[in-house]
């Protein structure tokens, strides 16, 4: 059974950091494209970041130089280290497998874990 599990997630003030990971199980991991994305409430889906079997990175340009996204294939986890965090990050981030066609194509994703950035 594929398993995504994120963690990681809580309440930071402005500027603060914070790493989320996210576990995988179920698959072989070092095989698949990930993503983070994230929801704002009342907002939609909204990528944040991908990153390739080869650990080439991508970001979506409002998160590039805060964010930054890696992966452990050893330990089948990809993480997200978010620093300068800001309020309009509050959102439930959640991890993806994707497809080959696109790091925004989503095939499976967690229950997602909430940010909460205020003071």
């Amino acid at each position: 059974e594929v398993q995504l599990v994120e963690s990681g997630g809580g309440l930071v003030q402005p500027g603060g950091s914070l790493r989320l990971s996210c576990a995988a199980s179920g698959f072989t991991f070092s095989n698949f494209r990930m993503s983070w994305a994230r929801q704002a409430p009342g907002k939609g889906l909204e990528w944040v970041a991908g990153i390739y079997t080869d650990g080439s990175t991508f970001y979506s340009d409002s998160m590039k130089g805060r964010f930054t996204i890696s992966r452990d294939n050893a330990k089948n986890t990809m993480y997200l280290q978010m620093n300068n965090l800001k309020p309009e990050d509050t959102a439930v981030y959640f991890c993806a497998i994707v497809t080959l066609a696109s790091l925004e194509d989503y095939r499976f994703w967690g229950q997602g874990t909430q940010v909460t950035v205020s003071s």
